[in-house]
């Protein structure tokens, strides 16, 4: 007899997840399998991490502008509306936009909102401001971080606030690697 050219047997491991004494009858006929119908489900709780490659097609110049302390909106080359959190087309004639630079324009706070809850990656950070910030020339927001307030002395006089924006030195490559300060304390 030859030996398989490939392997017959996984190899067995002991990461992930390991159940013990899982019940399950010892014999198996007509009446212990009858019985599996009423079985309580397995639960199994374990880590799942993948490593997720996209694009970021046509908004890659907006999030380069990021990493180079930049902060990039849109606008529609005809009738010149603005978005804050840059679009690739205008979205009432559909036109192609053309970037423009929001980094020296004074900013506001429009409205914000103390979250309490969040994402499994802002959950250590909870509760932190979340804040639609006004561009001067932008006819829409940009919904960011603001930091540098206590969120537990949040207060209507903060709306209106001029504020500031920094750029994470070490860029993730996403939306929050821009954040906002207040360059005026209110209601203090």
């Amino acid at each position: 007899m030859t030996e398989p050219r490939f392997a017959t047997k996984l190899p067995e491991t002991d990461d992930g997840a390991i159940l013990f004494n899982v019940p399950f009858p010892a014999e198996l006929n007509a009446e212990t399998l009858a019985a599996l119908k009423e079985m309580a489900p397995i639960i199994v709780k374990q880590p799942y991490a993948i490593n997720y490659i996209h694009s970021y097609g046509q908004d890659s110049p907006f999030f380069a502008g990021l990493a180079n302390g930049r902060l990039l909106g849109s606008m529609d080359p005809d009738s010149g509306y603005t978005y804050a959190t840059p679009r690739g087309h205008d979205m009432t004639s559909g036109a192609e936009t053309d970037w423009v630079d929001l980094t020296g324009r004074e900013a506001r706070v429009h409205t914000f909102t103390v979250c309490h809850f969040g994402s499994e990656e802002f959950l250590p950070e909870t509760p932190f401001i979340l804040a639609l910030i006004e561009f001067e020339g932008a006819d829409t927001l940009f919904l960011g971080r603001l930091i540098g307030l206590d969120p537990n002395a949040a207060g209507l006089d903060w709306v209106g606030m001029r504020v500031g924006l920094r750029f994470r030195r070490n860029s993730k490559f996403k939306p929050t690697d821009v954040y906002f300060y207040p360059l005026e304390i209110r209601g203090d």
